[in-house]
């Protein structure tokens, strides 16, 4: 599958949900997210969490291949009247200097990577100790039916879609953090829910990998039209309670 998330910036910036206040104070009891860290984001998209970083203090660059996204993120930084350079490129081969960061992060972003050689350009890039953030916001299709129903309706338009009924828990991932020579690693998750108006879900799921990026406009249109008529017949309460969960990984540079 072909993913353009560039594609649906708009949206993109404006329904995807970013990490909460009891994230940033998990990763930060952590020792991630200190004010004055320099800290690299992968896979920047729209700039949620190096922005909830450069909030916190931190020294933050972000980098990402869609240059529609990095113009959201940037506009979405001046609305928050904070500071986060951004750069087009690519995570496994950032042509950045070695060893020159506290923090290389990876937010919603480890499975379109090349995971290994994103990891073991991580390793390159870090300060010894330093850390390396993998971490992922998912709703939970089983402990939903609107989530599983609006599934449904993108299966029906893209029958090939595989990253169906996640569980929001990712152990291959610490498998790339200890292979890429990684010590000290941690995990955590948590449960939460997250409101979404009619409108918001609508726009949420438009930004799908399973939708607005790879399938025709036409198409992301119809399942638009579908998703619509399924929250007014079925789920026309307002605001909707999304379950969601966080999962993270902290893994550290060796310090010899």
């Amino acid at each position: 599958m072909t993913v353009e998330f560039g594609r649906w910036a708009t949206d993109y910036a404006a329904y995807r949900t970013g990490f909460s206040d009891e994230f940033f104070s998990r990763v930060r009891a952590m020792g991630v997210g200190l004010a004055g860290q320099r800290i690299l984001d992968l896979g920047t998209g729209a700039g949620s969490l190096a922005r909830g970083f450069a909030q916190a203090g931190c020294v933050v660059t972000g980098i990402d291949l869609a240059p529609a996204l990095l113009r959201e993120a940037r506009r979405l930084d001046i609305e928050a009247a904070v500071e986060v350079s951004y750069r087009i490129g690519q995570a496994e081969d950032t042509g950045m200097e070695a060893a020159t960061w506290d923090v290389v992060a990876a937010a919603n972003c480890w499975h379109w990577l090349d995971r290994p050689r994103a990891a073991a350009e991580a390793r390159r890039l870090l300060v010894p100790g330093g850390a390396l953030l993998i971490c992922h916001l998912s709703y939970l299709p089983s402990a939903s039916d609107l989530c599983s129903t609006t599934e449904e309706l993108i299966l029906e338009r893209n029958p090939t879609w595989s990253m169906v009924n996640a569980t929001g828990i990712y152990p291959a991932w610490t498998v790339d953090a200890a292979e890429a020579g990684f010590v000290g690693l941690e995990t955590f998750s948590f449960d939460t829910v997250i409101l979404h108006s009619h409108e918001a879900w609508r726009g949420r799921m438009r930004t799908s990998h399973g939708v607005g990026a790879s399938l025709p406009e036409p198409v992301v249109a119809d399942f638009d039209t579908a998703l619509t008529r399924v929250l007014a017949e079925r789920f026309p309460s307002e605001p909707l309670a999304i379950p969601h969960r966080v999962w993270a990984l902290i893994a550290r540079a060796p310090t010899a």
